[in-house]
């Protein structure tokens, strides 16, 4: 197994033993220990944990004792990172190595008692680099949990040393302990997450509660974690994502396939990479064989390019799947609402590319792509950050296209640098949305693999009519799409925060237009009313519930509607309608409007994006309640 650490670079941590939690607890006083300018190590010893990897961790909290200039540390037993504990007594014997391995390295090493509930405070440092969490693994290649294949590559994301930088467009790059963060704030929260790798999520995130509340998506208790039902409203939302960005895709020039969901798991060259790229798999049996199923659409994209007859003429071939789903085996504390799932939909678009110089001439269209796509969601550039990952070797040949690609996103960004490479791509980029937790996810993101087309015998036709390997490019412009749908609802929340109005893009919104009448006696026009603007391809609905017309607009509001129609005898009488603009404040929230003002305008706003009629009655008293 693993031994997990989170590792705080800390100005002080005071703990206190309350009570024996086991047994076979140590025998410690019971008073206050306090600690200063040092690292503490929250430390999880799972089942199969040796020395050697006792030995392995302090090895790596060396490295970065000297990179902070900082020599104390407390081992701080803390089981709450796992549930695949070790023995207790094996646990405490690591526990003790690693204390013991730690002085003899010259570390003034400190244990916190074993076995204890302890109460604790703690003031961690403010850096990207003070808080950080590992997974101290031995060994190349491992099976864990039933069904589940541990990739090679996930085992190197977690090992692997990494150097962060901020690289700034005009070209400088600086250290990221060294970068003055003010007026990046976000920035400076995606790097600390970023660089402590810690993934698992302590509380609800805001979005979970409004994707109830509004009625989009819930876990599904029936399935496995990370599965989620999708409600009428939600599917509405998500389908038109969906067809938005297939439609940006095809118009950039993509070829649109289908491929299938799972593939036998012993293909020579599926198997292989399987291991190159860091994501847990699902694994199912059919007849004599075991099955993964995909986590993108590489495996039968590439399959399908290799059978193709390829020309040079023809590149840069792009090749485009919407995934009906993709999946991949997250660990259970990291699942976090649609923020990290196990069960996804991803655009996936790949590029065939005659030369390094094609790919990045194809890799800035596709950074322009992918900016375009998410602002058309409904994103803009200060809701998300870039990150960019390579290797010393890249960046050396190819600064200025790397700073180009930083140029066009107009902001500084986080870059990762590798010594050497160990992954399949040479370059990845990807846009990250910071969440109200600070947690972060890739949305948008591209890469240049030079490996695949060889690996897949995947091959085009030079001028000189010989067989030659393209480099291939892998985009997802917007990311998946339930993470498209998080961001919006974060947003939205976070806006809430600061005192604004949330709500959805207009042309996401479930339900565009609320025709609201004041009493029974105006049912049939306010009917009538939504009838006539959903025949312009416009969601309207009418609340014929039995409340108050207060009542009613309230809940239009916590619906999010952008639009509410009032109909009363002085709207029938004069034809002009009193529409509640969701996005106005005070006294010019209520809008005098004629009914064809009102679709054209809708209809204006709407007028690039895909619609798609909700699939709830019209009238609200038809509609079950999902949640709630």
């Amino acid at each position: 197994m693993t031994l997990k650490i989170l590792q705080l670079h800390s100005n002080f941590i005071e703990y206190r033993p309350v009570e024996k939690e086991i047994p076979s607890a140590e025998e410690v006083e019971k008073k206050l220990y306090r600690l200063e300018e040092l690292i503490v190590l929250f430390t999880c010893v799972e089942k199969g944990d040796t020395l050697e990897t006792a030995h392995k961790a302090i090895d790596e909290v060396k490295e970065f004792l000297e990179k902070v200039k900082v020599n104390r540390i407390l081992i701080y037993p803390y089981a709450h990172l796992s549930s695949e504990l070790s023995e207790p007594s094996q646990a405490l014997k690591i526990l003790e190595e690693m204390r013991s391995y730690a002085e003899n390295l010259g570390i003034e090493a400190y244990r916190a008692p074993f076995g204890w509930c302890k109460e604790f405070s703690i003031s961690v440092k403010g850096h990207p680099l003070a808080e950080q969490f590992k997974s101290i693994v031995l060994g190349e290649e491992r099976a864990v949990g039933k069904g589940e294949v541990i990739s090679r590559a996930l085992e190197a994301e977690e090992k692997i040393v990494s150097h962060w930088f901020i690289l700034k467009p005009d070209g400088s790059m600086i250290p990221v302990e060294e970068f003055d963060f003010t007026g990046y704030e976000n920035l400076r929260k995606f790097a600390a997450y970023e660089i402590s790798k810690s993934r698992a999520v302590q509380q609800t995130p805001p979005h979970v509660i409004l994707m109830r509340r509004l009625e989009l998506a819930d876990y599904e208790n029936a399935s496995d974690p990370g599965n989620f039902r999708w409600y009428p409203k939600g599917n509405l939302i998500k389908s038109l994502i969906e067809e938005f960005v297939t439609e940006k895709v095809i118009a950039y020039g993509a070829l649109k396939v289908e491929t299938p969901i799972m593939y036998d798991i012993e293909h020579p060259a599926l198997a292989n990479y399987l291991h190159r790229f860091p994501a847990r798999q699902y694994i199912v049996k059919s007849e004599d064989k075991d099955l993964f199923l995909r986590f993108s659409a590489c495996f039968g994209q590439f399959l399908m390019l290799h059978d193709a007859q390829i020309s040079y003429r023809h590149l840069p071939l792009k090749i485009y799947e919407l995934t009906h789903y993709s999946f991949r085996r997250e660990k259970s504390g990291e699942l976090a609402g649609l923020r990290r799932l196990r069960a996804f939909t991803m655009p996936d678009c790949h590029a065939l590319c005659a030369d390094m110089e094609q790919a990045k001439e194809e890799a800035i269209k596709r950074l322009k792509l992918s900016m375009e796509t998410l602002e058309g969601i409904g994103l803009t550039r200060e809701d998300y950050e870039m990150a960019i990952r390579f290797t010393k070797d890249f960046y050396a040949a190819n600064k200025d296209f790397i700073v180009s690609l930083v140029n066009l996103f107009g902001k500084p960004a986080l870059v990762e640098m590798w010594d050497e490479r160990f992954f399949y791509f040479v370059l990845k980029w990807e846009f990250n949305f910071v969440d109200n937790l600070d947690k972060a996810s890739a949305l948008s993101t591209d890469q240049i693999d030079i490996e695949n087309a060889e690996r897949y015998g995947i091959t085009y036709v030079d001028e000189r009519g010989e067989k030659k390997n393209p480099l291939i490019l892998h985009c997802s412009p917007s990311g998946a799409i339930e993470r498209d749908i998080y961001a919006l609802l974060e947003k939205a929340y976070r806006i809430q925060k600061m005192g604004g109005t949330p709500m959805l893009p207009l042309w996401l919104s479930p339900t565009q237009v609320r025709v609201i009448p004041v009493s029974e006696n105006f049912y049939s026009e306010a009917e009538r009313i939504a009838e006539e603007i959903a025949k312009h391809r416009i969601r309207a609905d009418w609340d014929d519930r039995p409340m108050t017309m207060q009542k009613k607009i309230r809940e239009a509001e916590m619906e999010w509607i952008p639009y509410i129609v009032v109909i009363g005898q002085e709207e029938v009488s004069s034809g002009v309608l009193a529409v509640r603009d969701r996005r106005l404040k005070g006294a010019q929230k209520i809008r005098k409007m004629h009914l064809n003002e009102l679709i054209n305008e809708i209809r204006e706003e709407t007028k690039d994006k895909p619609f798609k009629p909700l699939t709830l009655p019209m009238a609200l008293s038809k509609r079950p309640r999902f949640y709630g």
